[in-house]
């Protein structure tokens, strides 16, 4: 087993709640998270963290020194930190987006070829173009966009989208910083023998998790039902019927802390991670779902106009993951909900002006 674990955006949603699955479950592994506190919330993680022995580094990735002068030198590095929203940089400079995810990626690969750590990449399903994707066949039914089977393009099915579904195209900005991360670790892994391992994650959501309007969709839903706050539902025709697949935070730690016990078995391997079309849901039915778990019925308008880089579908085809290792997501879309509302309404006085607002 690693001795020593360098999370990077380690006091984020996911950093965070990975630094506790791993300090749980391997006890005698030394955790470092490193983070910039640049997202609101994110700071509420670090007593949590303290309190259960994870060690917490004041850094920034997008400085080298700050990797470098880290107390211990890491055996596997988790590469969590990014600037996560498909609009960042859409409407300016891309500059924060640039350097946070692929300066910051590259500063990482640097540290584990240095310590000839091995490399954990927590990429992202926006790698995908989305002029392919919006392209696929479907059709509409009441409450959702559905995926037909028997799509022109390989890798999509009505199962969703696997690893195998074209590259070639635009994905937004922050695709594009993700998909060049895995390049540089594939290179990396290659050039200097580093063990590496690539996740392609679709939504992910839970409790901690800050959702915003352009990132957490299902943290936000959750917190305008919970503090009675309008929402919209913006494209495609302005009906909430564009389709995602939820994966449950505790779902992605199970995996991860499967991989990073036998990671000499995952070495090399990239995975599309999701809840799959069983964990799908449209806006329109995360919608239902909340009013009957909160007991709240908000107003919801409605905006034709579609937006950059979203997309009409996206269900995670997860057979190869599931196939290769036997996981897969046990908790449902509602189970997802209920434990956001549940964790709202407990800690609403500390994540209230923060989700409330």
């Amino acid at each position: 087993m690693h001795r020593q674990i360098l999370i990077t955006g380690g006091a984020g949603f996911v950093g965070a709640s990975l630094a506790l699955d791993l300090c749980r479950s391997f006890p005698d592994t030394r955790i470092t998270v490193l983070d910039n506190l640049h997202r609101r919330g994110s700071e509420l993680n670090v007593a949590r963290l303290a309190g259960a022995g994870v060690r917490f580094v004041h850094g920034d990735v997008r400085c080298r020194e700050d990797l470098w002068s880290l107390p211990e030198r890491p055996e596997l590095i988790i590469e969590c930190s990014a600037e996560p929203s498909a609009q960042a940089g859409l409407a300016g400079s891309p500059e924060f987006l640039i350097q946070t995810n692929l300066v910051g990626c590259f500063h990482c690969l640097e540290l584990a070829r240095e310590c000839k750590a091995d490399f954990l990449f927590l990429s992202t399903s926006r790698v995908y173009p989305v002029e392919l994707l919006n392209g696929l066949a479907y059709r509409e039914e009441d409450s959702r966009f559905v995926l037909l089977d028997g799509q022109g393009l390989p890798g999509a099915s009505a199962e969703g989208v696997s690893e195998a579904f074209p590259l070639e195209g635009a994905r937004s900005l922050y695709g594009m910083t993700k998909l060049s991360g895995e390049l540089m670790t594939a290179e990396y892994a290659a050039a200097y023998g580093l063990r590496a391992v690539v996740n392609r994650c679709g939504l992910i959501a839970g409790p901690w998790q800050m959702g915003k309007t352009d990132q957490g969709v299902v943290a936000l839903w959750m917190a305008a039902h919970f503090f009675r706050r309008r929402l919209q539902y913006i494209g495609f025709g302005g009906a909430g019927k564009q389709v995602r697949d939820i994966l449950h935070i505790g779902d992605l730690c199970e995996l991860i802390r499967g991989q990073v016990r036998e990671f000499g078995r995952y070495s090399g391997k990239v995975f599309n991670v999701g809840g799959g079309l069983s964990g799908s849901l449209s806006l329109r039915e995360m919608t239902a779902l909340c009013a009957e778990i909160t007991g709240n019925r908000i107003e919801i308008g409605g905006s034709a106009v579609d937006r950059p880089a979203d997309i009409r579908i996206y269900v995670t085809d997860h057979r190869r993951v599931t196939e290769f290792s036997g996981w897969r997501p046990r908790r449902t879309p509602r189970m997802v909900l209920e434990d956001l509302f549940e964790w709202i309404r407990a800690e609403q006085d500390r994540v209230g002006p923060i989700l409330g607002g």
